[in-house]
């Protein structure tokens, strides 16, 4: 059995680098959501979106090969349509109207 190799003080020593990594990937995988990575993408072609809320897929609106995301920065809103291998077709709403 793989415990009764460690004694008492390596295994507390194991169980907390086996917590620390463990609290290290669900703040990773936090980091990584929609909102932000549509934020960066906007960005990159020049729209300024600080502080992204949400992102929110627009079924209605998507095609097979042109997903539509209304984004919701803390500045602004937008409706992208993303196309594959192109820059995405980007639309400031009003904050009012979505």
């Amino acid at each position: 059995m793989v415990i009764a190799m460690f004694s008492g003080t390596n295994l507390c020593v194991c169980a907390f680098l086996v917590t620390l990594a463990l609290i290290g990937v669900s703040r990773i995988c936090d980091a990584q959501t929609p909102a932000n990575d549509l934020a960066a993408q906007i960005r990159q072609q020049g729209y300024s979106c600080d502080q992204p809320t949400t992102a929110i897929r627009d079924v209605g609106l998507s095609k097979p090969d042109s997903a539509v995301w209304v984004l919701k920065c803390r500045n602004a809103t937008y409706r992208l349509r993303l196309y594959p291998d192109m820059a995405a077709g980007v639309t400031k709403l009003k904050n009012k109207s979505y």
